[in-house]
This record gives C-alpha cells, structure tokens and sequence, in this order.
C-alpha cells in the first residue's frame, strides 16, 4: 500500500500558549461548539499537509486574532477522545488585539494574568487552566526548535 493510501490513525491537535508579558491569550468558544461557554487556549486540528507549529499560529490568528511566533515546544497531551494527540506550543505575541473570529468558533479572545484568571465568572477548560497556570508560574520546560536538524528548514523540537 502506498504512503499516501494509508488510513489515518490518529487526529493531531494543536494548541498554542500565547504570552504578551505576564498573560497568556485565552478565547471563549462559542455557541454550538464543544466547549461552548468556556474559555481554552487557542487550539484545532492540522490540516492534511500542514505542520504542527504552523497549524497553532493559524489557529491562534483565527480564533484569537493575534500572530505570534513559536519559542518552542511545552509539550504532547492524550485527549480524551479517543484517537487524538495534542501538541502545544510556547508562543509569544508579535501583533494585533485579541479578537474573537464573530462567533463562528468564538466569541471572545483576551490575555489575562495570574490574577486576572482568578477574577474570570465564565468557566476555564479544566486542562487549559492547568496549562496556563502551570506557564505564567513558570514551571514548566521548554523544548526549543533545533535549527541544525537534518530535515532543515522543518522544524524538529528536541
């Protein structure tokens, strides 16, 4: 069977942790998605061909409206449907104003601090607020981008 004729095995997620400062980005789902009503951190599935860290900014421009670069790799998470991987991004703030993409999967994007997330009334995603905690604590690792890997200029995280 030829590569390309291979069912998938497995749906990769990404997310990215935004930092502008001492906040992190967070966007709130909207109506008529999973988590509706909830805040997460920008997150979404690769497109067929894409690469994880350009699927986390594309995903961080559409639902939260900012662009950002990636610092590097926090980590990979099982999900809880079955079959799902999630990858997540350190990601830094490089322009634009937290906006929601107008209800389609959000309805509102903002960076809040420590002591902000302690103030929200709308509920957090349960991991999404570990996660974030857990980065504006800093405690956590960080896995750069290798530059000097073999497969240059795909990025590897090791």
């Amino acid at each position: 069977m030829a590569e390309h004729d291979w069912p998938p095995k497995m749906a990769v997620c990404v997310g990215a942790v935004v930092l502008k400062g001492d906040a992190a980005l967070l966007i709130r789902q909207a109506r008529g998605q999973s988590l509706a009503g909830q805040w997460s951190i920008p997150w979404g599935l690769v497109d067929q061909g894409e690469a994880p860290e350009v699927a986390a900014l594309r995903e961080t421009q559409e639902e939260g409206g900012v662009s950002a670069e990636v610092e590097g790799l926090l980590g990979v998470q099982n999900l809880p449907q079955a079959g799902w991987l999630g990858v997540i991004f350190l990601c830094r703030h490089v322009s634009g104003t937290p906006t929601p993409d107008g209800g389609v999967e959000t309805d509102r994007a903002a960076y809040f601090t420590l002591e902000e997330l302690a103030d929200l009334e709308d509920p957090i995603e349960p991991w999404c607020e570990w996660l974030i905690r857990r980065v504006l604590q800093g405690t956590y690792t960080l896995i750069p981008s290798a530059p000097d890997n073999p497969y240059h200029p795909r990025q590897a995280f090791l």
